[in-house]
């Protein structure tokens, strides 16, 4: 038997179950002036202070990147409000993401503006998208297909790769060591080419490898009549190279254009729960983007963004040396982008996008899928009020149109209390293994559909920061499922139906000179065609981070809670909490030394059922960096 993927393998064993912008925020095309408060894109795809959102909105810059530890996107994720992070595993091994509730395939991730899935699978693949490379990271929770198409039902994560400065060419890089013999280099050299500073210039690399641990329990797994287990109990190791290449030129003071490169490639050994102790089972997967982008000004109101680019997603399986599958996709997306400025603060967005996806494989042939979208959305206060809408259409080429809406509205009852109500629609595009998949899938799929309510109430400070709480609803229609056939297998089809009711509570801000980043939530996942809770899904779940600068000391921890959840084979898994420390020491201007304590009090837990996590760790940095 084949395998596309760790993740692939695992979904369709489970057969029977529910399956379930461009502009960077850097300096202003036309001013090139930074903002010097908290600003985000994703929320209305464009520049907008964080305190001003409508959709729940979430920022993590380069300090809070390097303060959380993680390796990669998904390690950095567990710490945003509304979202649990499940792993088949340890580093390497499949991730999958749920956003208030809404499963992996239906919240989406986006690098540079570029969608990153793996066209097969239907989503992106977290735990290969690494963070050495990344400046900033921002987070929109909720229903936000009006803005970026399909997927967007749980929300919207967008990468921001690197920059380079106005500054002369600068280096920094660095050295690690810890547990399960892991070793981490990081290179980085960034900067401008002339003395001007109108060309600006980033390259990345960096090497991740550990040894890892068994990612299966043996004593969970199918045990032979001879007594032999099914499953290697070898440790499942991971390497991982990553690079990244940015370089951007200013046209005058209206117009810049440049490209962006990045490419992950891994090689990851996991387990399969049947087969023989003595299989090797290796994924090579690359995950790899490309864009070329165009930012200007067309008059004194109206810019205009142009963005085209390629992401591929390759995987090659392997089983004790002999190949065994091969699934490789690819997205072409160019997007067309335009801001006008009505009035003062009155903004509408205007734009078209294009899409093609490919998917090339020894396991299964699917046609390519063109979609073309247009959108256009409005965003603007009068007096205390806010309002925001978007609409969007997207045509596919084969399942015919969708449509998806946002309406938003704000009122600031004082300058730091406002109230936030919106309403939205959404949709999930069937995938290819859903359309396609030998045995399983159905070419005669429709979206999957989704409707979501939410209000809010934020309280701004210079003092405190930014204290959010949101109650939520989405309700699921059409959700593809695996159906279980008269020949006793299992086909896709739109028959699900699940509703996600929940409060989320979110701040982050500065306590005595402690900056603080704390969420919590409470929810209700239930699958309503069987009356069962959504798998793997916690009813309860919170993250503290803490994090303080003194002396040429940075010292600080996270503390990642959760309620019990039911797996996807029935089974309960028991609540958990993982706490995780480090310290940072300013050695000289330059040199630094840096220490981080993983799951401090060895707490034994699952993400999923049957794959171990893991145990208490210690990891050592030394770094150098420009002052």
């Amino acid at each position: 038997m084949k395998y596309s993927s760790i993740t692939r393998a695992a979904w369709l064993a489970c057969a029977g179950l529910a399956v379930r912008a461009h502009a960077q925020v850097s300096a202003d095309t036309t001013t090139g002036i930074v903002p010097l408060e908290p600003v985000v894109v994703t929320a209305t795809r464009s520049v907008q202070p964080l305190d001003d959102t409508l959709p729940a909105s979430t920022v993590f810059d380069a300090q809070d990147i390097a303060d959380s530890g993680a390796s990669d996107l998904a390690g950095l994720l567990a710490l945003a409000p509304g979202v649990q992070i499940t792993r088949n595993g340890g580093p390497g091994s499949s991730a999958a993401m749920f956003m208030r509730g809404a499963d992996t395939t239906q919240s989406l991730v986006i690098i540079d503006g570029m969608r990153v899935d793996n066209v097969g699978l239907g989503y992106a693949q977290l735990s290969q998208l690494t963070l050495d490379q990344v400046d900033r990271v921002e987070v929109v929770s909720g229903n936000v297909s009006a803005l970026y198409g399909s997927s967007a039902i749980g929300g919207v994560v967008q990468v921001f790769t690197r920059d380079g400065g106005n500054h002369p060419a600068q280096v920094s890089f660095s050295a690690g060591y810890g547990s399960y013999h892991t070793q981490t280099q990081s290179f980085d050299v960034n900067g401008a080419l002339d003395k001007s500073g109108d060309t600006t210039f980033d390259l990345s690399l960096s090497r991740y490898k550990t040894d890892g641990f068994s990612a299966l329990d043996p004593n969970l797994a199918y045990r032979y009549p001879d007594g032999s287990y099914s499953v290697n109990p070898g440790p499942n190791g991971y390497l991982n190279t990553s690079e990244s290449f940015s370089l951007k030129h200013r046209f005058g003071a209206d117009w810049d254009a440049g490209i962006r490169f990045y490419n992950s490639t891994g090689d990851v050994s996991f387990d399969q729960a049947y087969g023989l102790p003595t299989d090797n089972h290796l994924e090579q997967s690359q995950v790899r983007l490309a864009t070329v982008f165009v930012d200007g000004r067309l008059t004194d109101q109206w810019t205009t963004h142009l963005t085209l680019g390629q992401s591929t997603d390759h995987e090659t399986n392997t089983l004790n040396g002999a190949f065994d599958s091969r699934f490789d996709t690819r997205t072409q997306q160019l997007t067309w982008q335009n801001e006008y400025q009505l009035a003062e603060h009155h903004r509408l967005m205007f734009g078209y996008e294009y899409m093609g996806e490919q998917l090339d494989s020894d396991e299964l042939s699917a046609p390519e899928r063109h979609v073309n979208s247009v959108f256009a959305g409005y965003d603007g206060t009068l007096g205390r009020n806010q309002f925001q809408a978007n609409v969007r259409h997207d045509q596919y080429s084969d399942f015919g149109g969708a449509n998806s809406y946002y309406l938003g509205y704000g009122y600031r009852i004082t300058t730091a209390l406002k109230v936030i109500a919106s309403l939205s629609d959404a949709f999930r595009a069937p995938s290819f293994d859903d359309l396609y998949y030998p045995g399983y899938g159905d070419a005669a799929l429709q979206p999957e559909r989704s409707h979501s309510a939410e209000l809010a109430l934020q309280y701004t400070s210079d003092t405190l920061g930014v204290i959010r709480g949101n109650l939520f609803q989405t309700r699921y229609s059409n959700l593809i499922e695996a159906v279980a056939g008269p020949d006793y297998l299992y086909y896709a089809a739109n028959v699900g139906q699940a509703k996600v009711q929940g409060f989320e509570l979110s701040w982050r801000g500065q306590l005595g000179g402690t900056d603080i980043r704390m969420s919590g939530t409470l929810q209700n996942p239930v699958d309503t065609s069987n009356d069962e809770d959504l798998a793997r899904r916690a009813r309860r779940f919170a993250t503290v981070s803490a994090s303080r600068s003194i002396a040429g000391w940075r010292i600080g921890g996270d503390w990642i809670v959760s309620g019990a959840r039911t797996d996807t084979d029935g089974t309960t898994l028991g609540g958990y909490g993982v706490l995780g420390v480090f310290g940072r020491y300013d050695m000289t201007r330059h040199w630094y030394v840096s220490v981080r304590l993983e799951n401090l009090l060895d707490k034994r837990y699952e993400l999923a059922s049957g794959y171990n996590t893991p145990g208490r760790g210690a990891y050592v940095t030394l770094g150098y960096q420009p002052q």
